[in-house]
């Protein structure tokens, strides 16, 4: 499903009935959430939650239909949304002592993520030349010391000296 958002085509991919909450599920989400494609990739790779790769799997569909249905290139796209949903709940029991039971909720959720193409403004420019000022305009910089800084007491104040006023 592609639609246009301020004339970007958007692109949807959701996987439904996904077995894990969907609470865990947003913590990854939110990761990646605004993201490149390429950065969203890198983000899920190295994220050591089981939800990266449920989510890693809707987003390599995302960039198939993008590709495929749409003609767009993957690398240019940029996570524009992405939530998950709660599903249905599996309600299961376990046995407990004296005769009583415990419920388990096995609770499930939908993934949705959805692509845009990246906006005009927000690819990146290059820096004019006079922008940088060049090495030679740079003040150095002090390196600080690695010995450590001698600290000294506080002295004790002298008594004022007596004058001949004071004293009589």
């Amino acid at each position: 499903m592609a639609t246009t958002l301020e004339d970007r085509t958007t692109v949807r991919a959701q996987a439904k009935w996904v077995r894990m909450s969907a609470r865990k599920a947003r913590l990854v989400l939110d990761h990646i959430r605004g993201r490149t494609v390429p950065e969203a990739r890198t983000i899920l790779a190295f994220t050591p939650r089981a939800a990266a790769t449920e989510i890693e799997k809707v987003l390599r569909s995302a960039v198939a239909n993008a590709e495929a249905n749409h003609g767009l290139d993957g690398d240019e796209l940029v996570v524009h949304a992405a939530y998950a949903d709660e599903g249905p709940t599996l309600k299961r029991w376990r046995p407990r002592a004296r005769g009583r039971v415990n419920r388990i909720r096995k609770r499930t959720c939908h993934v949705t993520l959805v692509l845009a193409e990246r906006p005009e403004e927000a690819t990146p420019r290059r820096r004019r030349a006079s922008a940088k000022p060049s090495a030679e305009e740079q003040p150095p910089v002090k390196k600080p010391s690695l010995t450590k800084a001698k600290t000294t007491r506080a002295r004790k104040p002298k008594a004022p000296a007596q004058t001949e006023e004071a004293v009589a």
